[in-house]
């Protein structure tokens, strides 16, 4: 029975190797463990015939799964890490090619026949729109190209839920059985 002149009980630290957790008592990673990580994952790569279990009781993991798992997260990050590297590197080829295209569209072209520019009525030359919707097109594409490296013309997943009903027309149901 409480009575409320209990000392607070203070909440429970966690030991050398005990994984820190949140209020809801999830798992909070802290720059020990990463750095656990990352020398696992340097033992593992400079030392390919040392087992999962040699590294774990090298590392401190209480088991070979613990450092598997450890060792795997820092392979995603490093697979992660070049995959943001090469979006960032495509991205920029992507916004060069758009500047180049805005400054064509940017640009008036004058209407060019055998070598020669064609002037109108008022002997000014006559201004051509191919190279400006050419540059408009190739714009759009690149819009595309934006949208496909960045995953926002992934696919729609469309969910159908309902039932079907058989009614079967000109049978007694009698003669069913």
């Amino acid at each position: 029975m409480n009575t409320g002149n209990e000392p607070p009980v203070a909440e429970p630290t966690p030991g050398p190797r005990e994984p820190a957790r949140d209020a809801r008592g999830h798992y909070i990673s802290t720059i020990d463990d990463a750095n656990r990580a990352a020398q696992a994952a340097r033992l593992r790569a400079d030392n390919p015939k040392m087992t999962y279990q040699q590294i774990a009781d090298t590392v401190g993991y209480s088991d070979k799964g613990d450092c598997w798992r450890a060792i795997q997260k820092c392979r995603q990050a490093v697979i992660t890490g070049a995959g943001a590297e090469l979006i960032a590197s495509e991205a920029q080829q992507l916004d060069d090619l758009f500047v180049a295209a805005l400054e064509v569209l940017e640009r008036d072209h004058v209407v060019v026949s055998h070598g020669k520019v064609i002037n109108g009525a008022d002997g000014k030359p006559l201004l051509d729109d191919g190279p400006k919707l050419a540059a408009i097109r190739e714009m759009r594409m690149l819009r595309e190209s934006y949208r496909k490296l960045y995953g926002l013309d992934a696919e729609q997943k469309v969910s159908v839920a309902g039932s079907v009903r058989y009614e079967v027309v000109g049978v007694d149901t009698g003669d069913l059985t």
